[in-house]
């Protein structure tokens, strides 16, 4: 971004700030940052490197063929699983946004990424980590018009709302991330750019500032209560009326055909914010950025990585769907198809 524009938008949004002051240090005294990763011992990053590689790959691969099943069968093109195959491309581009740099700088045993690199990064992190956030809760949303208003789910779940929901989630996000990166642009940093993660973490770099950052920690804070905050109360209250509605099933079959539907989102919703709230305590006890690192990987590349499993594991329809799709004579011919039929 030219100086010029970092000028007019620091003047706009932060009338009282530095910007008015601002010259090109930033982008040439302080022009990189060093991210320190899971471990500086070198003996450890070949282990390192296979394990993300290998994970990053699952992530990929896994949430490909999600997106593939259900865009190759008719019986899957439903709100569900519109926002599943939604959920998994935000997956593989959350995932796509940190490790390969990560993998990169271990093959290249160089920590460095670029000012501008690092507050590209930042964005697109913050923006499908938001969008992970609002997908889960349009899917809980979702699945309580499915069972408590299973009669009206087809007209209430209609195309034009669900293409909205997306479409107002990717405008809340993208809106949030712009905000986080333009409040570090306003930022000067001192002598010290080591960042102790495998990532640009937003706190980090703020922490990072010696300018003063009272209206970052502000707006982190203010973030997370109404933008995190936000999605997870509609969880919990779509699934307080899905469970007083599967209470009020008379039979046992009911009830657990009910829950089932519910069971693959509930634990990628579990995984995803019991990840993250215990990132969250453990840094908060033991103010250690490496073992805060090293729990994010929790949900910046498990969480994204169970994804398929769980979906595919537990849903008969996507089990069907895979297995239609390995049997397609455009994509697979001959003893090759016979043999995947018969390894799903």
């Amino acid at each position: 971004m030219p100086i010029q524009v970092k000028i007019i938008l620091g003047i706009f949004f932060f009338p009282n700030s530095h910007f008015h002051h601002m010259e090109p240090r930033n982008n040439t005294k302080f022009s990189k940052f060093l991210l320190l990763g899971l471990s500086e011992e070198l003996e450890l990053q070949p282990l390192i490197f296979g394990l993300f590689l290998s994970m990053y790959l699952i992530t990929v691969f896994g949430n490909l063929l999600i997106i593939l099943a259900i865009s190759s069968d008719t019986h899957l093109h439903t709100p569900m699983y519109f926002f599943l195959s939604n959920l998994s491309f935000v997956d593989i581009s959350f995932t796509s946004t940190t490790v390969p740099k990560m993998l990169w700088n271990i093959q290249t045993q160089s920590q460095v990424i670029t000012y501008e690199g690092c507050i590209t990064q930042m964005y697109f992190y913050i923006l499908f980590a938001e969008l992970d956030d609002f997908l889960l809760a349009v899917m809980a949303y979702d699945r309580y018009v499915a069972i408590c208003h299973p009669l009206h789910y087809t007209v209430i779940m209609n195309p034009r709302l669900c293409g909205c929901l997306v479409l107002v989630s990717w405008v809340i996000s993208a809106t949030y991330a712009l905000l986080h990166s333009l409040m570090v642009l306003r930022l000067s940093f001192c002598s010290d750019l080591e960042i102790y993660h495998f990532f640009c973490e937003t706190k980090q770099l703020v922490q990072l500032a010696c300018y003063d950052t009272f209206l970052n920690n502000t707006v982190l804070c203010f973030g997370a209560v109404i933008i995190g905050g936000g999605p997870l109360t509609g969880i919990l209250y779509s699934y307080s009326k899905i469970v007083s509605s599967i209470c009020e099933i008379s039979s046992a079959h009911g009830k657990y055909k009910a829950f089932s539907t519910c069971v693959s989102h509930l634990s990628i919703v579990s995984l995803f914010y019991f990840s993250g709230l215990g990132v969250y305590l453990s840094s908060a006890a033991t103010h250690s950025s490496h073992s805060s690192a090293t729990g994010s990987v929790m949900y910046t590349v498990v969480t994204p990585m169970l994804n398929p499993f769980i979906y595919s594991l537990r849903n008969k329809d996507i089990k069907r769907a895979l297995k239609r799709f390995f049997g397609m004579e455009t994509f697979i011919k001959g003893p090759f198809s016979l043999g995947l039929k018969k390894c799903l």
